[in-house]
């Protein structure tokens, strides 16, 4: 996860990061969420540019270099930089989030009374998830609690809680201590959901011919 909100992004899209850059470089996506992979992208560079710096702030301060005025003056340089890549990462969450806002609101309206049987890209991505094994875990670090499914994707915990609301999920609360790992399963209604009903999504339906673009700016995400 090179992001904070990769997992958010992956959960309203319905998509890993990889295959949303993917299907915006051959023009699948409708132009919010291809604006969205466009500020995610510059997230993801200040992120990795982050990265790059306090590696070499820690190689500086390793006892690798003798002490003396060149070696204060990289530290600082290097210091300085951090400050200028924090303020573009800052920048750039705060624009990520809101394009997908209106894009989580538009999900949700499509599962809480359009008048329509049908899941919600992101809920239907969730479901998929889970169907093939998820556990509700514990982010020690974060104070987070977050679903992680067989195939290693994410579901925030608020998406989970929705989920459980319109009776789909269900957990085993058999341990409810604070750092206790909760299996997740679909209900008979979840089952039914993913089974029998097509997925709601705002992408754009693929071009007839559509050659992928060669490259993706930053590449695959390690």
């Amino acid at each position: 996860m090179i992001s904070t909100l990769d997992h958010r992004v992956e959960a309203t899209t319905g998509y890993d990061i990889d295959t949303l850059w993917s299907r915006a470089d051959r023009g699948l996506l409708d132009e919010p969420h291809t604006h969205l992979v466009e500020l995610h992208r510059a997230l993801t560079s200040a992120g990795i540019t982050i990265t790059f710096q306090r590696g070499v702030l820690n190689q500086l301060s390793s006892g690798e270099f003798p002490v003396d005025q060149s070696l204060l003056k990289r530290i600082d340089i290097t210091v300085a930089g951090l400050k200028e890549d924090l303020a573009r990462r800052e920048l750039a969450e705060a624009r990520v989030i809101a394009a997908l806002e209106p894009i989580e609101a538009a999900a949700t309206r499509s599962t809480r009374g359009d008048g329509c049987e049908r899941l919600a890209a992101v809920d239907h991505a969730a479901l998929r998830g889970i169907a093939g094994g998820a556990v509700l875990h514990p982010q020690l670090l974060t104070n987070q609690r977050l679903v992680i499914t067989a195939s290693r994707s994410v579901i925030p915990y608020e998406h989970l809680e929705r989920l459980e609301a319109s009776g789909l999920v269900s957990r085993d609360t058999s341990d409810d201590s604070p750092f206790a790992s909760q299996p997740v399963t679909l209900t008979e209604n979840g089952r039914s959901a993913l089974a029998g009903l097509r997925p709601h999504t705002t992408t754009a339906p693929a071009p007839a011919a559509s050659p992928p673009q060669a490259g993706r700016g930053l590449g695959k995400r390690r």
